[in-house]
């Protein structure tokens, strides 16, 4: 009985460490390197304050006029301007994978958190955008700094290093090149598009690309950990 037992315990704690879908309740700790190169612990929680628990999904509730009824406590609501970008399709392109919040917990746990020199988490905007709000442990390589600029040649460089592949004569070597999850800011915006697009314009793997269309919009609708510029 006590084998079954402990068999049971065994199987139920693999099956938590292992199905990525757990991950939204059990947290994901990582480390995040800010742009003054301080480093800080991050635990991604789905932070839901306590007045938000007893919120039921009601639809005179949570699809009421602006969407959300007066009713519900403010700490429970986001509002999201709904007029800027253009809605990005669900296939980035042949052979790139588009994935949602639940493997974007499992990239982080279980590979940029893990094997960073074989994976990396992009946030694919503007440096400002990035300095603003972020996902935890996440690289700032703008869109445009996806393709070699004479004018600012150190900036392609930066990416090559990042992504871990190379310039060969008039080619890339991409043999150890990371496998890299894109992200931007939402299922509107096509920054993170446009650089997977202009990577695989240069050779790099389909296979090592990711995408989350949802992006930080999609993040916070969530409420899951994010991080500001500065770790104070």
């Amino acid at each position: 009985m006590f084998k079954i037992v402990l068999l049971a315990f065994v199987a139920s704690f693999l099956w938590a460490e292992y199905n990525p879908m757990v991950l939204q309740l059990t947290g994901v700790k990582t480390t995040h390197e800010y742009s003054n190169g301080t480093q800080k612990e991050i635990d991604i929680q789905r932070e839901s304050p306590k007045e938000c628990l007893n919120v039921g999904i009601d639809v005179a509730l949570i699809f009421n006029g602006n969407f959300a009824n007066e009713k519900v406590p403010q700490a429970c609501v986001k509002s999201f301007v709904t007029t800027v970008g253009k809605a990005q399709p669900i296939i980035v392109a042949p052979g790139v994978r588009t994935v949602g919040e639940v493997e974007v917990l499992d990239f982080i746990k279980h590979k940029s958190g893990s094997i960073p020199r074989d994976y990396i988490l992009v946030d694919a905007r503007g440096t400002e955008w990035f300095e603003q709000m972020s996902i935890p442990s996440s690289v700032n390589i703008p869109y445009t700094d996806m393709e070699y600029d004479e004018v600012v040649p150190e900036d392609f460089a930066r990416t090559m290093n990042l992504l871990s592949f190379e310039k060969k004569g008039d080619t890339y070597d991409f043999s150890h090149a990371k496998t890299a999850l894109l992200f931007c800011n939402g299922p509107w915006c096509s920054q993170s598009r446009l650089g997977i697009q202009k990577l695989l314009k240069i050779g790099y793997p389909k296979e090592k690309l990711l995408w989350y269309r949802g992006g930080m919009q999609d993040w916070l609708i969530f409420g899951f950990t994010t991080v500001k510029h500065s770790p104070h």
